[in-house]
């Protein structure tokens, strides 16, 4: 859908600007758990982006049938592709040592052999999503959705994005905000204390607080504390928590049909002008139209179909 909707959107009509190819190992045709024959597109390859799915057969006996998957994961990332794992393939990713003391997560029903195999990896239980050094994990079909829409708006845009997610996430119903995502890249530096305050910061972002608490609580003059944050995470505190935020509320208004004023309230936000103001400041587009994007695109292709 991302791969037509923005060869449109570059005046090439109905034509495909991405190569998608369904590989394996020795590029022979899979197998499938419930006995289905999948005809792939050839062998391993050079690739920018690579989508490691779910899988059921055992895992060990898997690594040493296909030792060849664990050396071009790591030959693709030195090469800058981003890698994104659904479920327990992002086993694959953390076998290969991309994962070592990086976050990540994957299904609930894993977690504990996850843990045993991989004891380098930060496994974040209560993330649906992570995101670190262009390693994607998603816990499951649902979230995986949710990185798809992210990697389409970083390399489609954001228009792209938006048409997509109206139609495939417009109407799913999450036990979980998305919104997290796109932060990883901030968490890879050295200053453990910086990295508890982002991640304090991830799951207390709607709360009512003042950083020079925050700052307190960790041993830290204000002075010191937005010192610290800015030379480890490349942003100012505030700006950081404005973007939880805001990246948050854009989710809520593509995926759900709350309103505004709910919205904004959802996010830490009382005053819903306010919100709205800084809304604009972040996307250059008011909370509404964010939303009509959405809507008028859904209505346009149902005219135009």
């Amino acid at each position: 859908m991302a791969s037509l909707r923005y060869g449109k959107q570059q005046g090439l009509g109905l034509t495909e600007t991405f190569e998608i190819r369904l590989v394996s190992p020795d590029g022979q045709p899979v197998r499938s758990f419930s006995n289905v024959m999948i005809p792939v597109d050839g062998g391993l390859d050079a690739t920018d982006v690579i989508i490691l799915p779910t899988f059921w057969d055992d895992f060990d006996a898997l690594c040493q049938r296909h030792p060849q998957v664990l050396r071009w994961l790591q030959e693709r990332h030195a090469g800058g592709s981003a890698i994104c794992g659904e479920a327990k393939g992002v086993f694959w990713m953390a076998q290969a040592g991309l994962l070592d003391g990086k976050e990540a997560t994957t299904y609930w029903r894993f977690f504990r052999e996850f843990t045993e195999r991989f004891p380098k990896v930060l496994l974040n239980q209560e993330k649906h999503l992570s995101d670190a050094d262009n390693l994607y994990c998603a816990g499951g079909v649902t979230s995986a959705c949710d990185l798809y829409i992210y990697l389409i708006e970083r390399y489609c845009g954001a228009s792209v994005a938006q048409g997509v997610a109206r139609d495939i996430l417009y109407e799913v119903q999450r036990s979980y905000t998305p919104g997290r995502i796109g932060f990883g890249g901030q968490k890879l530096h050295h200053d453990l204390t910086i990295l508890q305050i982002q991640q304090w910061l991830e799951e207390h972002f709607t709360d009512k607080f003042r950083f020079e608490d925050v700052a307190r609580e960790h041993g830290m003059s204000i002075r010191n504390f937005m010192r610290r944050f800015q030379a480890a995470t490349g942003d100012k505190p505030l700006h950081y928590l404005q973007r939880l935020r805001i990246e948050t509320a854009k989710s809520l208004l593509s995926a759900t049909r709350k309103s505004i004023k709910t919205i904004s309230y959802e996010v830490g936000y009382d005053d819903a002008s306010f919100f709205a103001r800084l809304f604009r400041q972040h996307t250059e587009l008011s909370p509404n139209l964010y939303r009509r994007q959405f809507q008028h695109k859904g209505n346009q292709e149902q005219t135009t179909c």
